[in-house]
């Protein structure tokens, strides 16, 4: 072998480990910039792909059940030995908004809201009296601040439900946060969490539709949705 050929060989293994550890940094960078910023497929970004998920689930009604419920309390819980029934129903334009009642057997005071918003996805929930008039916890939720995904995601409680927590006096609830998981035509779950160690979860099957419910006692009022969002779709069939 010649001096030339030699020093040649010796350069490309010096070369080497340092070929592979600029990969690994550029493999590393990529994958963190994936988990900040969400995952973009097919042009949608994780909240979209949430959104079209739910949607596909438009006027359907799906059985759940309580799987966590902590810590244990010595007042009767209204989910207690109730099927509770979600009903996703409020499709007009299901890019932007979709209304989802919350029934608990004759209870039809409750219900969950999502709307997309300029920066992500806004949460809300929403409950009245038997005869219509909102209840004195309603309009309450939170906003996204990180992308999530298109199974996942996370809604720590917002400035406005502070507000109202603090002027009902509801201190604990001044940290309350939830999580919403979907798994198209199998499982929908909602988590409320706090740093106390309060725990609810609620799961429902989405692979077995069930009777559409009774109508709720109250309405959704109409939010704004910022200009420039995606359109929604034609209105979709829905239950009462």
């Amino acid at each position: 072998m010649s001096v030339r050929r030699a020093a040649d060989t010796v350069a490309n293994m010096d070369k080497k480990p340092l070929l592979l550890a600029l990969r690994a940094v550029a493999i590393v960078g990529t994958w963190l910039i994936s988990a900040c910023t969400g995952h973009v497929e097919n042009g949608k970004a994780p909240v979209d792909q949430f959104m079209a998920a739910l949607a596909s689930h438009c006027g359907k009604a799906f059985a759940g059940k309580v799987t966590v419920n902590e810590p244990s309390s010595s007042v009767r819980d209204p989910f207690e030995g109730v099927q509770p029934v979600l009903h996703v129903r409020g499709c007009d334009a299901p890019t932007r908004q979709i209304h989802m009642p919350l029934h608990v057997g004759d209870d039809h005071s409750r219900a969950w809201s999502f709307t997309r918003t300029g920066e992500g996805l806004r949460f809300r929930h929403y409950q009245w009296r038997a005869d219509g008039t909102p209840d004195a916890v309603s309009d309450f939720g939170g906003t996204t601040v990180t992308p999530g995904t298109a199974v996942l995601q996370k809604f720590p409680v917002d400035a406005e439900s502070i507000r109202i927590f603090r002027d009902i006096g509801l201190p604990a609830s001044l940290e309350n946060g939830w999580t919403v998981e979907l798994h198209p035509q199998q499982r929908f779950s909602y988590e409320l969490s706090r740093p106390d160690g309060r725990v609810f979860r609620v799961e429902f099957d989405l692979s077995r539709p069930v009777a559409l419910p009774s109508a709720s006692w109250g309405d959704i009022p109409a939010v704004a949705v910022p200009a420039g969002l995606p359109a929604g779709g034609p209105a979709a069939t829905v239950g009462p």
